[in-house]
């Protein structure tokens, strides 16, 4: 079995100076977490916000690229890159985690079909294609409908996307977005990290229609386990709002001065008074797998946390150290170690394949 978290935005976080070497006080993801919670691949993903340029996006993927590179160089007795489905079992069997690297939001690629296939010889293997805004690509779920879909532009980026081998995410993505991606890409195409609506309204989560075409096609809805797309209970408690609006002022201080340690101490005070609230429990986590197995089957969802890009988690689900425990949950809901092997990682791993093949055609 090979389990596989297809979504941390780590990077922002070796950005802000944490040392992923070492096990890191209210950290959710670092290298000896990772190990505690025996996944065996992560995608770390390189976001830039859809508030910068185009320019300043890519300077700041650049820039989250290298500082990966070198801490992931530093750590080489516990984690390699890998840039295939063969890489990730090959460091398996070396005693290693592999590091996958995804891009979330295509601004960095600065409208360029060119600066795309760079950052795939760089090793990206699959790109978000937008975030929260509309951009050159595509419409977002929090845009203004710009394009009605994808642009005459994210067109041919699908169409390259298919080309290279680099997997198509839809995450954060409007309707429309994603019904052309469907419609266009050759490729299966994913959520690397999404709910169900039919379970919290979210403007991020998936309508029953869209998982079931993504499944239709042979992709896969990788669950997140950010409590705001988990429950709407706890989405609209405002007291969770009270706190998360302080938190993110807070936060946006730590963010421009990572190495003022009052305000990193001002975070992890603030990240201490969000896990004290009342959340979700990890259960609920399960819920959503359940209902993409009950909509779709089995082969089409996965596991795509969003940690180190959500500032609260699901009770009993606070950090990576602790994944075991949404395997275990599945084992005592009946699944059988066949099927979850394939929720663990093996559904995500198999797109991965599948995209890689259609791109050597």
């Amino acid at each position: 079995m090979i389990v596989l978290d297809s979504h941390c935005d780590s990077p922002s976080q070796m950005h802000r100076l944490r040392n992923f070497g070492i096990d890191n006080a209210r950290a959710q993801v670092d290298f000896p977490k990772m190990i505690k919670g025996g996944v065996d691949a992560s995608f770390f993903a390189l976001f830039t916000p859809n508030t910068l340029t185009n320019e300043q996006a890519a300077e700041l993927a650049d820039k989250m690229m290298a500082v990966m590179r070198l801490q992931v160089g530093e750590n080489a007795d516990k984690v390699a890159f890998a840039y295939s489905v063969e890489e990730v079992y090959m460091n398996k069997d070396k005693g290693l985690i592999s590091i996958l690297i995804g891009m979330e939001n295509g601004s960095p690629i600065c409208g360029s079909l060119d600066k795309l296939r760079d950052y795939y010889r760089q090793g990206v293997r699959y790109l978000t294609l937008t975030h929260n805004g509309d951009n050159d690509i595509c419409d977002s779920c929090a845009g203004n409908h710009r394009w009605g879909g994808l642009s005459p532009f994210g067109k041919e980026v699908v169409a390259e996307m298919n080309r290279l081998g680099m997997i198509i995410d839809i995450a954060h993505c409007a309707d429309d977005t994603v019904r052309d991606c469907l419609k266009y890409s050759k490729a299966p195409i994913v959520t690397t990290h999404s709910c169900c609506k039919a379970l919290a309204s979210h403007r991020r989560n998936l309508t029953d229609e869209l998982i079931k075409a993504i499944a239709e096609k042979g992709g896969v809805i990788q669950i997140n386990f950010y409590p705001v797309f988990l429950s709407d209970e706890f989405a609209n408690d405002p007291v969770y709002q009270e706190v998360d609006d302080r938190c993110g002022e807070i936060e946006k201080e730590f963010r421009a001065c990572p190495s003022n340690p009052e305000y990193f101490a001002g975070w992890q005070k603030g990240l201490a008074e969000l896990e004290s609230l009342d959340r979700p429990s990890y259960k609920v986590v399960v819920d959503h797998i359940d209902h993409v197995v009950k909509i779709a089957g089995v082969d089409h969802v996965g596991l795509g946390s969003d940690f180190d890009g959500i500032d609260v988690t699901p009770a009993g689900l606070e950090d990576i150290s602790k994944f075991r425990i949404v395997i275990e949950e599945l084992r005592l809901r009946g699944y059988s170690e066949e099927e979850i092997t394939k929720i663990a990682g093996g559904n995500f791993l198999r797109v991965m394949k599948t995209v890689q093949d259609i791109a050597n055609q």
